[in-house]
């Protein structure tokens, strides 16, 4: 098993950032970062997200080395509800990473913030991240039409959630 932890994000993470947000392929995810100084913005608006508990943001790192982005988002109609995102950088994809950095979210999530109901939404093109859904305990709900988009374009995805 990889030796994954999860560690708030810190504005130093920045460049490493960039670095994966740039050789991503962005078939089934809107990154709306271009520049180092975008990231750092986005990362600067982390602590306020976290205290107005809109958005718990996380550096996942694999033996040390940071290799991807992890949090919830909490429905603010619904705070018992929150909803994980994840991404890892393409070279270290197939290693368990994503699987773990959602186990540890999860603990957050369920523990800390006290959500009752964590959803995971993928595209549906996307098996990888079905995947970890599946290998994490997450039971499929259905489809969720036209829900995530792209650029222009809009997208399905499927729903999966875990409640304790």
């Amino acid at each position: 098993m990889p030796h994954v932890k999860i560690r708030p994000q810190k504005l130093s993470d920045a460049e490493r950032f960039l670095e994966i947000l740039t050789q991503m392929d962005y078939e089934y995810i809107e990154v709306p970062v271009e520049t180092l100084e975008d990231e750092k913005r986005f990362l600067n608006l982390n602590e306020v997200k976290r205290k107005t508990n809109f958005e718990h943001n996380y550096s996942i790192l694999f033996d040390g080395k940071l290799v991807g982005a992890c949090g919830i988002r909490i429905d603010q109609h619904r705070p018992w509800t929150g909803e994980i995102g994840y991404l890892v950088d393409k070279d270290y994809c197939g290693h368990g990473i994503a699987t773990e950095a959602v186990r540890q979210l999860e603990k957050i999530g369920f523990g800390e913030l006290k959500l009752e109901r964590i959803t995971i939404l993928m595209d549906i093109r996307n098996p990888a991240s079905e995947k970890v859904a599946l290998k994490c305990g997450y039971e499929k709900e259905g489809v969720a039409k036209k829900i995530h988009r792209i650029r222009k374009e809009y997208y399905d995805c499927f729903v999966y959630a875990k409640t304790i």
